[in-house]
């Protein structure tokens, strides 16, 4: 019987050994986490006769965050794992997030497993007005997880329908006073006190420049003039209060613009072959103050045509495809999925896991909500073993060994001795 306790001791060693050296070997394997050996004694009619293994427990405890500057290095911070999509079909998780992209745009592991998540909503295309107002709003959140794919299209071109400028004009500029003058095709001499230019896009994505000339009027008001190409464009006024803000009504709603109207209307040719470009121009927030007439903001909705440029991931997981018209457009978003006992996921190797009963199901999420840890770009997560008390515990285990080893050769010398008695 000492002869089968000391080799149970042998043999538990060995398995903790086997341990401990597979989490050596991947110490520097992102997103492994390391495993220990759990031992149980044995006993035979109330006496011992060994040990055995009663379990190999992982250790899913948060490994550092490196950084890459590789823009599709994707680190976990907080729980979760990534739902990979194998080759055979069925779906495996993981920690480790170093991907790219496979020819036809989707986001692999150095396995070719595919990076699942939230896809898009295909009832809408590029140039659909939600699209484009809410460049997140077509991410199907909350859908059944599928392969993430970044399409390659280009983004289409995109009149300007709508501009806002944000204003100063100088309360101290006096009405017929300091005027300069542009001459337009028709030969008009058009005065001003103020002038300023942006861009807007036509149809086909050709940038045109539209100049703006305000003259003060009486009672704080501002003329205003649109030319384009030397034509005049579009005439509007801007009516102003004694504190300097543009005249609202009531109920907050801007009636100092063109009379009453929100916006002022500008309508000019588009380029070869374009459309007509007409585009409402607001200035909601815009002052008369004693200060010098500027322009202190200005963002209008219309761009040309774009090739994509890059991808970058955002910390819910939103994966964005940039153009090079500097627009952005989701193309999907990452899930990740935890589980009520991580303990109990089944090693596949290849830094993946499958589910099991003792897992759980798992449940999914978007990153930085309620239990998911949020994504972090450029970065990995490393492996979780510490390689000194990996090492410290195999020289216990190296000891135990040998102490299991020397039971043996002391039974052995017992038994010649009584063999030759």
């Amino acid at each position: 019987m000492s002869f089968t306790t000391a080799l149970s001791g042998i043999n538990a060693q060995s398995e903790k050994l086997n341990s401990a050296g597979n989490n050596i070997a991947n110490s520097q394997t992102v997103g492994y986490k390391s495993s220990s050996v759990r031992f149980a004694d044995v006993f035979a009619n109330s006496q011992g006769i060994g040990v055995k293994v009663s379990d190999t427990r992982q250790n899913f405890s948060q490994g550092s965050i490196e950084s890459t500057n590789r823009n599709l290095d994707l680190a976990i911070s907080g729980s979760g794992f990534y739902r990979m999509e194998q080759s055979s079909g069925e779906v495996a998780y993981s920690r480790n997030g170093e991907f790219s992209l496979a020819a036809n745009g989707d986001i692999v592991n150095a396995q070719g497993a595919r990076l699942m998540g939230y896809g898009l909503d295909t009832q809408i295309t590029e140039d659909t007005a939600e699209q484009l107002a809410f460049p997140f709003s077509d991410v199907l959140a909350g859908s059944d997880p599928v392969p993430l794919n970044v399409a390659a299209n280009d983004i289409p071109a995109r009149a300007t329908s709508e501009a806002n400028i944000l204003l100063n004009l100088d309360a101290t500029t006096v009405q017929g006073q300091g005027l300069s003058t542009v001459e337009l095709n028709d030969g008009t001499e058009l005065p001003y006190h103020f002038s300023n230019s942006f861009t807007a896009y036509d149809s086909l994505g050709n940038a045109i420049n539209v100049s703006t000339y305000f003259e003060r009027g009486a009672n704080n008001q501002w003329n205003a003039t649109a030319v384009t190409e030397g034509v005049e464009r579009g005439t509007f006024t801007l009516d102003f209060t004694t504190s300097g803000r543009l005249l609202t009504d009531a109920d907050g709603n801007v009636t100092g613009v063109n009379g009453g109207d929100d916006s002022a209307t500008i309508t000019f040719p588009g380029g070869t072959d374009a459309e007509d470009v007409s585009f409402d121009l607001m200035f909601d927030g815009s002052t008369q103050f004693a200060d010098i007439s500027s322009r202190r903001e200005f963002n209008q909705n219309g761009y040309t045509s774009g090739a994509l440029v890059g991808v970058e991931v955002l910390a819910d997981g939103t994966v964005m495809r940039n153009f090079s018209n500097e627009q952005s457009r989701p193309a999907g978003q990452i899930v990740l999925d935890t589980f009520r006992n991580e303990e109990g996921l089944r090693p596949l190797g290849n830094n993946l896991w499958a589910a099991t009963n003792s897992s759980g199901v798992a449940n999914t999420g978007a990153p930085g909500s309620g239990q998911y840890g949020q994504i972090e770009s450029g970065a990995v997560e490393a492996s979780n073993v510490d390689l000194a008390k990996e090492l410290v515990d195999m020289i216990v285990s190296q000891r135990a060994y040998q102490a299991n080893s020397n039971t043996i050769s002391t039974q052995d010398e017992l038994l010649q001795t009584v063999i030759n008695l």
